[in-house]
């Protein structure tokens, strides 16, 4: 098949995706909005650097050995992305509501083009965390090299970590060989970690005593953080619950009140309609976990979602270009009222979630007296981050 044959086929599919979903959104949705017909646009195109909204934030750094063995590490960083971020949005300051910007580095992999480029940054700084999940399911393995000073000294100069301590800022470093391989060494980045008030903090994938021996625990002890060992191929436990169906419905609902603008909002509604696919994929309960953390302050739209951007802007709404085709000959006034319509609706689907949310938190509370297994990813992070939190001045808000 000639080349010019194969670029127009796949246009003509990605255009019917898009007309498909436009269609969808506006059968479904009660606002009945038509997107505006726009060309797809490539992902790489679409901002991906956070949105500064609070003096304060919490940053995390995920930097993930994908090498031939790390299967397992995937599916737990994928299994239990939205049990972590819950942990996370809930960290609070005086000062205001922080940010919560995440990262993602993977190292090890052969996949990358050679062995210059052993390490690759996925994900800048970003408060899209359907973004995130996005990344963690295209994720795959192979290789061997893995270079854990080398991945963590990149992240110190790629990433746009905030200046100063005020912050929470840490990195979290995955794998299962030698933390000494490659040619910068652990300590060197590590010890550029601590002068910029960055907590590094190792898990090592397998047995304690094996790690030790191969310097992770020393690779904490020079970034100021903690050490942990894992059983990365076990497999993430769900505690199903009364409450998890009535929590996703409403997160349906939910959906329902996001209206895609501009030239990239379309693709990004889908996006999120996929990573809640990617999520129910593993259980219901794991739905309830991102139905949670979409009913959270920190699940960010802005960039795409009318209703998000103008609570940032008011102005967005005299741009007639970017909005809905249903809204562009309507007078700012009825623009207006219609947003705030679905604001209100927006915000009563969020208590409701919220209130189902508590009652499922204390189900789970007794059902298993247990807190999250210390030998996962998951466990990892929440044991460590409420010490680190402490330091430096966050709390945890009731929420």
């Amino acid at each position: 098949m000639k080349k010019q044959t194969i670029i127009a086929l796949v246009a003509i599919t990605l255009t019917a995706s898009y007309l498909s979903l436009a269609h969808a959104w506006n059968l479904f949705s009660p606002y009945r909005f038509t997107a505006t017909p726009v060309p797809v646009v490539p992902e790489n195109t679409l901002p991906e650097t956070p949105v500064k909204n609070s003096n304060s934030a919490v940053q995390v750094a995920l930097l993930l050995d994908v090498s031939g063995s790390m299967s397992g590490l995937i599916e737990q960083a994928k299994s239990q992305l939205w049990k972590i971020l819950n942990e996370l949005a809930v960290l609070e300051k005086p000062d205001g509501e922080p940010d919560l910007e995440m990262a993602l580095y993977v190292y090890g992999s052969t996949n990358m083009g050679g062995e210059k480029h052993q390490i690759l940054k996925l994900l800048d700084f970003t408060t899209d965390m359907d973004l995130l999940s996005q990344k963690l399911f295209e994720l795959g393995t192979s290789g061997s090299n893995e270079y854990a000073g080398e991945v963590i000294g990149n992240s110190l100069k790629e990433l746009e970590w905030r200046p100063g301590n005020d912050h929470l800022k840490v990195i979290y470093i995955a794998g299962n060989e030698s933390f000494n391989q490659g040619k910068i060494s652990y300590a060197q980045s590590c010890g550029e970690a601590v002068e910029k008030s960055i907590v590094v903090n190792t898990i090592f994938c397998g047995d304690r005593n094996q790690g030790r021996q191969l310097d992770w625990e020393k690779g904490a002890l020079a970034g100021k953080g903690s050490y942990f060992h894992i059983d990365h191929n076990e497999k993430t436990v769900y505690i199903q619950t009364p409450y998890d169906q009535q929590i996703n419905h409403l997160n349906q609902q939910l959906n329902n009140t996001y209206v895609p603008y501009g030239s990239g909002g379309v693709r990004k509604k889908q996006q999120q309609e996929l990573q809640d696919s990617n999520a129910g994929s593993y259980s219901a309960s794991n739905m309830a976990e991102r139905s949670k953390f979409k009913a959270s302050k920190k699940y960010k739209a802005e960039s795409w979602d009318l209703v998000d951007a103008y609570q940032k802007d008011k102005k967005i709404v005299e741009e007639k270009e970017n909005l809905p085709t249903d809204l562009q000959n309507n007078s700012v006034a009825e623009i207006e009222a219609k947003i705030q319509q679905i604001t209100n609706d927006r915000e009563r689907i969020k208590k409701e979630i919220n209130e189902q949310t508590k009652l499922r938190t204390d189900y789970i509370k007794n059902a298993s007296k247990e807190k999250a297994n210390a030998n996962s990813l998951e466990g990892s992070i929440i044991q460590s981050i409420d010490k680190i939190a402490k330091d430096r001045g966050f709390t945890k808000s009731k929420e």
